[in-house]
């Protein structure tokens, strides 16, 4: 349950990112979500790594959104390279 449960909270987190992030990002809904599940997979192992959650344990919304947020970040980095 812990898997499914981040997902859906990167889901949000995506979306609540993207509302955050100032600038044009580009990317539609499927990007946003996907880069708010790969946020809230990061806030999860990130913080286990570091010690801040337990196995198993994943994190919570407001560090899901962090983690998303800095998954933006690099991505807009990336892509206007890329252009």
């Amino acid at each position: 349950m812990g898997i499914i449960w981040t997902i859906l909270i990167g889901l949000i987190a995506g979306a609540v990112a993207k509302l955050l992030m100032p600038g044009k990002q580009g990317g539609g809904i499927i990007l946003t979500a996907a880069l708010g599940i790969v946020g809230a997979l990061v806030a999860t192992y990130g913080g286990q790594m570091l010690g801040l959650y337990k196995g198993g344990e994943s994190a919570g919304f407001i560090a899901s959104v962090v983690g998303a947020l800095i998954v933006l970040f690099i991505y807009g980095l990336v892509s206007k390279k890329a252009a």
